[in-house]
């Protein structure tokens, strides 16, 4: 038996909340075979897809009539994360059902505690909301924000990127999963939250989920963390003529091919650093990046790439 974490990417949940309630049922069928299999499981889920569409909505809305209210932006992640686990607890309670496994499906929402001086508050870069054709029109529909022009596109709102700390009510989720239930946790990274005058206070941001679910497989000394993408391997050389495949590799090694700038900046590189920070130093920890559709068969060695300290 053993104790994963897993990172379900948002995109993998769909655009809207029809294709979400269909897609969803893919990880929970394989979320009851590992209960099934007797291992305690913590999942985590992006959700880029479903606070832009939650976020933009709002935006529209104040669009056609001014008096509709703008909801800010930790609001827009504390609803993706309401909503995403409504479908997830119903999908994997469901799944659980059909092979006969009496087990609780929680859901927590996830308040990511960060550093009020973390450097990204300094500089946001990460784009959320509509685009604008001004920058007078965007700073309108933004108070207190700041604006930046995005490629050519048009000018759209900026946040902050904080490196995850610790998170609200970890010693409670602690608890909850030596109990066996099944938990959802670190939802969108979470909704990052700094301490100022000794209170917890929520901030404009983004949180990249694979660093927030590594720092949760910390927490609760998980022995894997699994995170899910779009390809069943690390690649180096990655659509060269030379591509090749990881299907197992060190940290040491891993390292390596981050100091070649191997793996993209906003794509597989925040995957490897997390997987790094999860592993290193750790000779019973493992890590493992696979597609969702072979996360059964890169559990037991027959896709994905396995990361380990040695």
């Amino acid at each position: 038996m053993s104790k994963i974490v897993i990172a379900l990417g948002g995109n993998a949940l769909g655009n809207n909340p029809e294709e979400q309630k269909k897609l969803i049922e893919i990880p929970a069928k394989k979320i009851a075979s590992l209960i099934k299999n007797n291992h305690k499981v913590i999942v985590g889920h992006g959700n880029g897809p479903q606070v832009g569409m939650i976020f933009n909505s709002f935006v529209d809305a104040r669009k056609s009539n001014p008096n509709n209210v703008l909801v800010p932006f930790p609001e827009a992640g504390g609803m993706s994360q309401g909503y995403i686990g409504y479908h997830m607890i119903t999908a994997i309670t469901n799944e659980l059902k059909k092979v006969n496994i009496k087990k609780d499906v929680l859901y927590f929402l996830t308040q990511t505690i960060v550093d009020a001086n973390d450097a990204g508050f300094k500089n946001p870069t990460k784009p959320v909301g509509p685009f604008y054709s001004s920058k007078e029109e965007a700073e309108k529909n933004n108070p207190n924000s700041t604006i930046v022009e995005d490629s050519g596109r048009g000018f759209r709102k900026v946040v902050a990127s904080p490196k995850p700390i610790d998170f609200i009510g970890m010693e409670t989720i602690k608890k909850v999963v030596d109990l066996e239930s099944v938990v959802i946790f670190g939802g969108g990274g979470g909704i990052p939250t700094i301490i100022e005058n000794n209170m917890f206070k929520g901030v404009d941001g983004v949180i990249d989920k694979d660093f927030a679910l590594c720092e949760i497989a910390n927490k609760v000394d998980a022995d894997i963390f699994v995170i899910l993408t779009a390809v069943d391997n690390i690649c180096i050389n990655f659509n060269k003529p030379n591509q090749e495949k990881l299907s197992k590799v060190n940290v040491s090694e891993l390292e390596k091919y981050c100091s070649e700038n191997q793996f993209a900046p906003g794509s597989m590189l925040p995957k490897v650093e997390a997987a790094i920070k999860f592993v290193k130093g750790h000779n019973n920890r493992s890590a493992i990046i696979a597609s969702l559709d072979k996360m059964e068969e890169a559990l037991n060695g027959q896709s994905g790439t396995l990361i380990t300290n040695l």
